[in-house]
């Protein structure tokens, strides 16, 4: 269950390396947003997340941030034999959108762990309470990245081109491939969405197949918003869809009730 939960934050790390898109001048998204997720193992709902924007007092380097909040749980049956409460927070810079601090707080079943990192981008330098760690390109830690991601250029992107992207996560910083499939219609319990549909690299082991696919759909609008993402497990298939979402910087272009 502990590896499904952080499918869910993973499944919405899509980005680039900044030299190879560029941010639009103004980020598609504002303080107050949130939106509501559900992960489903088959067609059982196994977890729910919440992605929050808030404002912040705090200042690093002098410069105000973005205070990006993600809490993920588990619920139904899977709550009863696996119990998740999982929270991670990202500062990141209001223009640049590169996180300066992210910290976990992790509570599954009777594991408990709290885990910080500073971001110096600069010298693409990571220091965390696990070790120092160097990279060669700026890098991101989960959160950060999606947020990132979603006020890129997409505008010059073609059918089967791949960037690759540079985050952290726990304990180094490991790269990500990703290619562009094109544009579908997706179709959701808050709607039908055109949408741009990308499919992240992932590792066959313990939970993937050998002929694994992730595949995320993500709004082809002003907000560029996941709404549905989906992966072949070893047994059965994950899911992840867009229940609720709200202080929208922009309409949500879906058709209700398709």
């Amino acid at each position: 269950m502990k590896k499904i939960v952080t499918i869910l934050f993973l499944l919405g790390m899509l980005t680039a390396r900044a030299q190879e898109l560029q941010n639009t001048i103004e980020p598609a998204f504002q303080i107050g947003e949130k939106l509501n997720y559900k992960l489903k193992y088959g067609i059982f709902t196994a977890a729910e997340a919440t992605l929050k924007i808030n404002d912040s007092d705090l200042t690093f380097d002098d410069k105000p941030v973005f205070h990006l909040v993600a809490e993920g749980r588990t619920s139904g049956t899977f709550d009863l034999f696996h119990k998740v409460r999982n929270r991670y927070d990202s500062y990141i810079d209001k223009k640049e959108l590169t996180p300066y601090l992210y910290t976990e707080n992790i509570h599954e079943s009777n594991y408990r762990r709290s885990d910080k990192a500073r971001f110096y981008q600069e010298q693409k330098k990571v220091v965390s309470n696990k070790g120092t760690f160097t990279g060669n390109v700026q890098t991101f830690d989960v959160i950060s990245a999606y947020y990132f991601a979603r006020s890129l250029d997409m505008t010059q992107v073609t059918k089967g081109q791949k960037f690759t992207m540079s985050y952290f996560l726990t304990d180094g910083i490991s790269q990500l491939n990703i290619e562009y499939v094109g544009k579908e219609v997706v179709k959701t319990s808050l709607g039908t969405f055109n949408c741009l549909k990308f499919s992240p690299s992932i590792e066959p082991g313990r939970i993937f197949r050998k002929d694994s696919k992730l595949y995320l759909w993500i709004t082809d609008d002003n907000n560029r918003i996941p709404v549905k993402a989906h992966v072949e497990v070893l047994v059965g298939s994950i899911s992840m869809e867009l229940t609720n979402a709200s202080g929208l910087k922009y309409p949500l272009l879906g058709k209700k009730g398709s």
